[in-house]
C-alpha cells in the first residue's frame, strides 16, 4: 500500500474523528431541551437523539453533501492534504468551543476550514460563491426564521391552550416532547452528517478512488450517521448546560415549541441543500420561545457570547486550516509524500 493511500484512509479516519465531534458537540442541539424540562433522564435523553440521528440517511436526499463536496470550493484544486487540513482546522475550533462551553456551529468551522484551505492553495478564484452565499445568508436566517417560528408557535400554542389547566398542558406537551426532539435529532442526522459524507465522497473522487458523476456512496453515508451517533451518545455536557438552562428558563411547551421550530427550519433547509448550523437554529428557536413570556426571560448576556463565537467560527476555523496549509511540506516529508 502506497504512502499516498495510507494518507487516505488517515484523513478518512480524520473525517469521522470530526464527524464523531460534531455528534459530541452539538448532542445540546437534540437533548438540552428534554434534559431541562426534566421529561427524561439525560442518558435516556441522549439514546433518543442517537437513535434518531442514525437512521436519518433513510430520509433525506444528498444535496446538502452534494453542496459541501462540489458547491464550496472549485473541486479542481481539492486534494488529500486539502481536506486534512480543513478537518482539522475545524476540529480544533470545536474542541475549543466546546471546552468554553459555546454552543458554535461544527458545520460552519469545516466550512472556514474548507474556505481557509482553499484560499491558500488557490486563491479567491477556488472559492465558488454561489454555494458560499448560500452558507453567508443561511447563517443569518436560520436562527432569525428559528426565533420567528419559535415566537409563533409560542403565542399559538398559549392562545389555543389558555383555557386548559397548566398541569394538564404541560403533561401532554411532556408527551409532545418525544416527537419534537426526535424530529430535531432527525434533522440534524440529516443536515450535519451530511457535511461529512460530502467531505469524505470528494476526498475520494480527488484521490481517483471514484469516478464519473459526484454521488455519496452507501458505506459513507450509513458510517457517517452510525458515527455522528455514536459521538451523540457522548454527548456535550458544557453545551447542553448553557442551552438548556443559560439561555431562558425552559418547561414542556416550550421545549416542544423550540424543537418543533428548529426542526422544521432545518427539514427544509436540508431539503433544498443547504448546509445551515443546527446549533445556530435550535439557539434562536430558544430564544424566540424565551420572547413570549415574562417568566421565560431572555438572558441576553449568554446569548451575546453565542454570537460572538458565530462571528470567529469561520474565521478562525479558516485561519487554522491556513496555517496546516502553509506546513504541508513537512507533514507530507513526515508521511513520505512526493
Amino acid at each position: 500500500m502506497t504512502s499516498a493511500l495510507l494518507f487516505v484512509i488517515f484523513v478518512i479516519a480524520i473525517a469521522f474523528i470530526f464527524d464523531f465531534i460534531n455528534g459530541f458537540h452539538d448532542a445540546a442541539n437534540s437533548i438540552a431541551t428534554m434534559v431541562a424540562t426534566g421529561i427524561i433522564k439525560p442518558r435516556w435523553a441522549v439514546l433518543w437523539a442517537a437513535f434518531f440521528n442514525f437512521i436519518a440517511f433513510l430520509f433525506f436526499h444528498m444535496s446538502v453533501a452534494s453542496t459541501v463536496g462540489t458547491g464550496l470550493v472549485h473541486p479542481s484544486i481539492i486534494d488529500t492534504y486539502l481536506i486534512f487540513a480543513a478537518l482539522v482546522g475545524a476540529i480544533i475550533w470545536n474542541l475549543i468551543t466546546w471546552y468554553f462551553g459555546l454552543p458554535s456551529s461544527s458545520s460552519h468551522a469545516l466550512i472556514g476550514g474548507l474556505v481557509g484551505a482553499a484560499l491558500f492553495k488557490g486563491g479567491i478564484s477556488s472559492l465558488e460563491f454561489l454555494g458560499l452565499s448560500k452558507v453567508i445568508i443561511a447563517i443569518v436566517l436560520s436562527p432569525l426564521i428559528g426565533l420567528i417560528l419559535g415566537l409563533t408557535l409560542m403565542r399559538l400554542v398559549s392562545m389555543v391552550t389558555h383555557h386548559f389547566t397548566q398541569s394538564g398542558v404541560q403533561f401532554w406537551f411532556g408527551k409532545l416532547q418525544f416527537v419534537s426532539a426526535a424530529m430535531l435529532s432527525l434533522a440534524h442526522g440529516g443536515n450535519d452528517a451530511q457535511k461529512t459524507m460530502g467531505i469524505i465522497a470528494v476526498l475520494l473522487f480527488s484521490s481517483h478512488l471514484l469516478t464519473g458523476d459526484f454521488y455519496v456512496p452507501f458505506w459513507v453515508k450509513i458510517s457517517c450517521n452510525l458515527v455522528m451517533a455514536l459521538g451523540t451518545l457522548a454527548g456535550g455536557w458544557r453545551i447542553v448546560h448553557t442551552l438548556g438552562e443559560k439561555i431562558t428558563k425552559l418547561n414542556t411547551v416550550s421545549g416542544a415549541c423550540a424543537e418543533t421550530s428548529a426542526a422544521i427550519t432545518l427539514f427544509t433547509a436540508t431539503h433544498f441543500g443547504i448546509p445551515v448550523s443546527t446549533t445556530h437554529t435550535i439557539t434562536g428557536s430558544i430564544a424566540g420561545v424565551g420572547m413570549t413570556n415574562r417568566l421565560l426571560t431572555t438572558n441576553w448576556s449568554t446569548l451575546r457570547r453565542i454570537v460572538w463565537a458565530w462571528i470567529f467560527t469561520l474565521p478562525i476555523a479558516a485561519l487554522f486550516a491556513a496555517g496546516l496549509m502553509f506546513i504541508e511540506p513537512w507533514i507530507k516529508a513526515l508521511w513520505g509524500i512526493v
